[in-house]
């Protein structure tokens, strides 16, 4: 017996690439949803309850603008396998999704810090849409929140990137939205985290041998992608 593909290599491994992603989501957006914190009224800042329920729907907008561009990916990537056969074009698929996302993990331990420059892909799609996220600071309500966190979700992100390499080896429009829903899903905790308790997980994220750890498991996880029959998932 074999666990199924989609998940043994495309929902789990994206799953678990977001939560070793989340060092450089705390970097990276822990400063922007600090300042949507601190933009919201004292009387939302000072409950709990609601401050969760904010940031929450900053999060599921964020998650579900990377499902609509895992769907979009899904698409070229069916587009770009047509002219050759599904295997062929599935690992050639596969092993420039495992690059990238070993090139991620050099990045984020440090070793690698030419990878930025890959954020520079969509730096013109965001301009135009960055306009939108402002006129909705400062935001008043959840809705407004969701709609924020939709704009968010298309920040220029290189672990973003990575993680849609990886939704494209699917080959299919339904599972890469699906394995893009997953990465947001594992980068969810520390996120959240960061708009509840931000100081604890900053130095977290500004710890070197952390940020290397994490760094060596995502180039683990490249490797698991690229040769999936080491992958200790594989049931016999």
């Amino acid at each position: 017996m074999e666990l199924d593909v989609a998940f043994n290599s495309s929902y789990f491994v994206a799953f678990i690439m977001g939560l070793f992603s989340s060092i450089h989501c705390i970097g990276m957006c822990g400063s922007t949803i600090g300042t949507l914190t601190l933009s919201l009224s004292p009387e939302v800042r000072n409950n709990k309850k609601q401050l969760f329920f904010f940031v929450l729907n900053y999060n599921i907008g964020r998650i579900c603008s990377y499902a609509i561009a895992g769907a979009l990916v899904g698409l070229l990537g069916t587009l770009l396998k047509s002219p050759l056969s599904d295997g062929h074009a599935y690992r050639i698929m596969q092993l420039f999704s495992g690059i990238i996302m070993a090139a991620a993990g050099f990045y984020i331990a440090g070793w690698f810090p030419r990878f930025a420059y890959i954020e520079r892909l969509g730096a013109k799609f965001w301009r135009l849409i960055e306009p939108l996220g402002h006129k909705l600071i400062p935001v008043k309500n959840r809705l407004h929140a969701l709609f924020f966190g939709m704009v968010w979700g298309w920040m220029p992100c290189g672990l973003v990137y990575s993680a849609l390499t990886l939704s494209a080896s699917t080959g299919d429009i339904l599972r890469s939205c699906f394995s893009m829903l997953a990465f947001g899903l594992g980068t969810l905790p520390a996120v959240m985290g960061v708009g509840i308790m931000t100081g604890i997980l900053t130095k977290l994220s500004q710890m070197s041998r952390f940020k290397q750890t994490v760094g060596i498991l995502l180039i683990t996880l490249a490797l698991l992608a690229v040769f999936p029959w080491l992958n200790p998932m594989r049931l016999h």
